[in-house]
């Protein structure tokens, strides 16, 4: 492992062995130093430790309001892909067919992500599938900040009864070009970002400390009359 990646300059190794793609110190910078890898893949399933497998990825850097796209790719997941994921996504079994597989984009994925924040809508989602993904084909751990667009609309946009991704680009007028597919919705969560971004330092944040702060904070859960609230 070391010969393959412990030369690599944006790769480094943690106290308890395993090899990182981001740097954890980077918590403690100022929100406009930060670039964030705004990230969405699309895949068979939802269970990224049971067989469900990436079928489309892309990552959106945002830097200081600025949005780029930094990578994207077709992912021939080596397992059919559920008619029900296919009428969602419009991404069939023969548009995979050539594609390349995880393994040959990992590495490109990998610089696409090192050294920034990883940051995507119900973030827990696809952390876990590139963390799996990576694990299997490089043998390398996602560790280091990560925001969470759905915790942080929580905190800054309270008066919302939902979080989904649809609701919260309607209320921040921002259109989603190609809804369900992976570099539509990158680029929409990269602008809702910056949008929330603006509402938190209008809170006092300036770090991204303070970002992840805002983030794990939860309201108070109400003991009667509760209701159940979806969130996509």
């Amino acid at each position: 492992m070391v010969a393959l990646v412990g030369a690599d300059p944006r790769v480094r190794q943690l106290a308890d062995a395993r090899w990182t793609l981001a740097d954890p110190r980077e918590a403690e910078k100022a929100i406009d130093d930060c670039t964030f890898a705004v990230v969405d893949i699309e895949a068979t399933g939802s269970r990224a430790t049971k067989g469900d497998r990436i079928i489309e990825v892309s990552v959106v850097t945002l830097r200081r309001g600025t949005v780029e796209l930094a990578f994207e790719a077709l992912v021939n997941p080596g397992r059919p892909v559920p008619k029900f994921v296919s009428r969602l996504t419009n991404i069939t079994n023969a548009m995979l067919r050539d594609q390349p597989s995880f393994d040959d984009v990992a590495d490109a994925l990998g610089g696409a992500l090192a050294g920034h924040v990883f940051a995507a809508h119900n973030a827990q989602f696809d952390w876990r599938f590139i963390q799996a993904e990576m694990r299997r084909a490089r043998g390398i751990e996602l560790d280091g900040p990560r925001i969470c667009t759905l915790r942080l609309a929580r905190k800054v946009i309270p008066e919302l009864r939902s979080r989904g991704l649809d609701t919260l680009t309607d209320y921040f007028g921002i259109a989603i070009h190609g809804r369900h597919r992976a570099t539509g919705d990158a680029t929409a969560t990269a602008y809702l970002l910056a949008k929330l971004i603006d509402r938190a330092v209008d809170q006092g944040a300036a770090t991204l400390a303070d970002l992840q702060h805002l983030a794990r904070k939860r309201r108070r859960r109400r003991t009667a009359f509760p209701t159940t609230v979806t969130e996509l």
